[in-house]
């Protein structure tokens, strides 16, 4: 496969003002190697399956091209935004593009067919867009099965019906049986959805899906024909007690920028919106170039973990809209300029998300379009 560019306007924006030297120097990096080898390592552990290599949100906000560059092994990705899978397909994606929330109305279903997309059922409605579909071409399909997260799907009863009803529709064409975790990531918490999906289907046809990240990294009775790697592509952890590095992954975006200013304080001097940080001794604190409107967490506390020139540190004082304030008392020599990671290597943004109170997802997805993006294509 060759894929063409995607409509990437802010993508190119971004990179124009980082190589024209854009002032502000908060910059996230997308490294193409980690996330080629964070799908390989899905891959390893399922080597009996194939992979749809989930890009919802934009790649977990690491950008539709990088994701279609590094996952280009995948066999097939899946997503919910259909104008997105519109543009994977105008960029040259030819293998299964499994749309994971289904069509939200008929005009869905038909471009599903037009463009040659793969349709999770989980509701009546959508059998019956289906039904609507000229025979011409026939349409794959995933019926989803209620294991016990009851967002989505249909429950043990009404999946009988409900494969029944679409076996007899002529645009149909395979049915494959799939359904979602929703304690994938605790000992033992997929079990009993497993139990309850396997009596569920065991006499209806076709293959079967059930592993997101968690259950790939953990539950190899879920990992069947196909596996469905998230999170875990992207190099962060679906574990709360186990870290990313634990389970062989590398981070794919860091986010960094330097220190633009840097204040003395003395004992009693507070720093920052609200005061929230009062000094208790003689403090020195840098003032980085990032703030929550470029997605950092603004309610990370005092201490949420940062690296200055290599050494880690901490934050003090609340986040604000550009900036955020650190700890320089374990980097001294640290001046105006020096680098910081805000996440990445030094810093797991598992770590941030956990002292922020969020996950990893959530600040992956929150960069923002004004943080330019520098992408790296070898180690």
């Amino acid at each position: 496969m060759a894929p063409g560019p995607l409509s990437r306007e802010a993508g190119k924006t971004r990179a124009a003002l980082y190589h024209a030297g854009m002032p502000r120097p908060v910059h996230a990096i997308i490294s193409i190697p980690a996330l080629r080898r964070n799908l390989s390592r899905a891959r390893e552990l399922a080597p009996h399956s194939k992979t749809w290599a989930v890009i919802k949100a934009n790649a977990y906000g690491h950008g539709l091209d990088n994701a279609l560059e590094a996952f280009a092994d995948a066999d097939g990705l899946a997503l919910i935004e259909f104008d997105r899978a519109q543009q994977l397909r105008r960029a040259g994606w030819r293998k299964p593009l499994l749309m994971l929330e289904g069509a939200f109305d008929f005009d869905d279903t038909a471009l599903a067919a037009r463009e040659g997309l793969s349709l999770v059922v989980h509701e009546p409605r959508q059998i019956e867009w289906l039904a609507r579909l000229p025979s011409d071409r026939q349409l794959p399909v995933c019926l989803k099965f209620n294991s016990g997260m009851n967002r989505l799907g249909f429950d043990a009863r009404a999946m009988q019906a409900a494969w029944a009803r679409l076996a007899t529709l002529p645009a149909v064409g395979a049915i494959t049986l799939v359904s979602h975790f929703a304690n994938s990531d605790l000992a033992g918490g997929a079990d009993e959805a497993i139990e309850r999906f396997d009596a569920a289907t065991a006499e209806l046809p076709g293959e079967r899906s059930l592993a997101n990240s968690a259950a790939v990294l953990a539950v190899p009775a879920s990992h069947r024909d196909w596996i469905r790697p998230g999170i875990m592509l992207y190099g962060a952890t679906p574990f709360g007690e186990r870290s990313a590095a634990d389970c062989g992954l590398r981070p794919a975006m860091r986010l960094h920028s330097r220190l633009i200013a840097i204040q003395q304080l003395a004992p009693g001097d507070a720093v920052g919106y609200g005061s929230r940080f009062v000094a208790e001794r003689p403090t020195r604190i840098g003032v980085v170039a990032c703030g929550y409107a470029d997605g950092y967490p603004r309610h990370a506390p005092n201490g949420t973990p940062v690296a200055v020139a290599g050494v880690r540190t901490g934050t003090v004082g609340r986040v604000a809209m550009d900036m955020l304030m650190v700890d320089l008392g374990p980097v001294p020599e640290a001046g105006i300029g020096a680098e910081v990671e805000l996440w990445g290597d030094r810093i797991p943004l598992d770590e941030v998300a956990q002292a922020s109170g969020t996950i990893g997802y959530e600040l992956m997805c929150a960069l923002a379009p004004r943080v330019p993006v520098r992408v790296e294509r070898e180690d």
